[in-house]
């Protein structure tokens, strides 16, 4: 477990839902990765991600799916992409990343509470 925080500083995280509009193997990364673009609605826009979740999925299988990620970290290269969000997940038992998604709808844009 990390260290103990303030509430307040959880409060600067800014964690928003989003759906996959466009996702394409990262071919350049060192690690198997996609590149994906993702639709947070309104106030954000579609912003771009890479993550390392290629052993899970398939470009065509994310289209539409709705992720968690953080939208409030500066962007950050990665190879010969900017990445502008911080898509979340988690390991599963054999240390693959899983997407963190909702298992109801919401609306792009949505905060996590």
């Amino acid at each position: 477990m990390s260290d103990t925080i303030e509430f307040a500083d959880f409060l600067k995280v800014d964690i928003r839902i989003g759906t996959i509009v466009h996702a394409e193997v990262f071919e350049e990364a060192r690690k198997p990765a996609l590149k994906m673009q993702i639709d947070f609605g309104g106030d954000i826009g579609v912003k771009k991600s890479s993550a390392q979740i290629r052993a899970l999925y398939n470009p065509e299988d994310i289209i539409g799916k709705q992720v968690a990620a953080v939208v409030n970290f500066p962007p950050r290269q990665i190879g010969p992409t900017m990445s502008e969000v911080l898509t979340l997940g988690f390991n599963d038992a054999d240390g693959n990343i899983v997407l963190f998604s909702p298992d109801t709808p919401v609306p792009n844009g949505s905060r996590l509470h």
